[in-house]
């Protein structure tokens, strides 16, 4: 009789027993950057919504955590929607395409912003011609954009009077001040502090993206978005300004089991403000903004989450 129960017990046990444990590496960002903060809310969120879920959160970068997740280094990351779809389609500089990506959420905006100077009669990209412009160094996001958007409107970086390429944007924003730039284009949240300072010492307008770039944009790259930066969002602004938009999205091993990725979408769905309190632009987010098709294959659990609540 001691020996039933016992095996009964047992038996009992194991059915209670948690689910083996889920391992897994995820990829954030650089050291300073808001991608680290970010990752370590989520890997909180997720290990407490998901039992079993133990997370290895590792420094990264957009491109470096695609790789990452593809070459099966990592199966969580952080990346940008634009940048990610130049793996998917194999282009520079992924030297050949990603297969073992797959989008979970798109989690906030990123806006390829164009300011000028008020003076500098620059109303349209075709103004760029002849004038003195401040970027990122090449390689970076929005200089690529920049050079993409000179090339579609028939400009290259020889067609203007003087490019300055600087990694800070506190020096772009010193050229703008003394008038030694005129245009100065950056990818960031709006508003941008940098544009706020600038702001605050020169009158200054946003540059609108024209529809028919922002046509061959999207053509190009399914990863760009148009999205508008509201009337009021810096000083003197008294109109919506459209402009070319991507995302900062999380991506995750194909491989991942659907039921975990079910699991790490609702959460994201459903803890919004949790990740709000970090990055202020995810604020408002809703299922259906995090399920936007980018050209980024959908995860199998994300996508079931996602039809689940009607947003996809």
């Amino acid at each position: 009789m001691k020996l039933k129960r016992f095996l009964l017990a047992a038996v009992a046990a194991g059915l209670a027993a948690p689910a083996a444990a889920q391992q897994v590496t995820f990829m954030t960002g650089p050291q300073g950057g808001s991608w680290i903060p970010l990752g370590g809310a989520l890997k909180g969120l997720w290990e407490k919504e998901i039992p079993g879920l133990q997370i290895t959160q590792t420094p990264g970068a957009g491109i470096a955590n695609v790789r990452g997740v593809d070459a099966g280094k990592a199966q969580i990351g952080l990346a940008n929607s634009s940048s990610t779809v130049d793996g998917i389609a194999g282009r520079a500089p992924y030297p050949n395409k990603v297969t073992q990506v797959c989008q979970i959420a798109n989690l906030y905006p990123q806006y390829f912003q164009v300011v000028a100077l008020a003076d500098a009669k620059i109303n349209s990209f075709a103004d760029f011609k002849g004038k003195v412009l401040v970027a990122q160094p090449k390689g970076n996001t929005a200089e690529a954009i920049t050079d993409a958007v000179l090339k579609l409107n028939g400009m290259t970086y020889q067609s203007l009077a003087k490019v300055n390429f600087q990694a800070a944007y506190n020096d772009a924003v010193a050229l703008m001040k003394d008038g030694h730039a005129q245009v100065f284009t950056l990818g960031t949240t709006a508003p941008a502090s940098a544009i706020m300072d600038l702001a605050s010492a020169r009158d200054v307008h946003l540059v609108p993206v024209d529809d028919k770039t922002m046509a061959a944009m999207k053509q190009a790259n399914p990863g760009y978005n148009r999205l508008i930066i509201k009337a009021g969002t810096y000083p003197k602004q008294d109109k919506d300004v459209p402009v070319i938009g991507y995302s900062t999205h999380l991506i995750v091993a194909c491989n991942l089991p659907e039921d975990v990725v079910y699991k790490m979408t609702k959460t994201l769905a459903t803890h919004t403000a949790d990740m709000g309190a970090v990055v202020k632009a995810i604020n408002g987010v809703t299922a259906k903004d995090m399920a936007l098709d980018i050209g980024v294959p959908f995860h199998k659990g994300a996508t079931k989450y996602y039809k689940e609540v009607g947003a996809m």
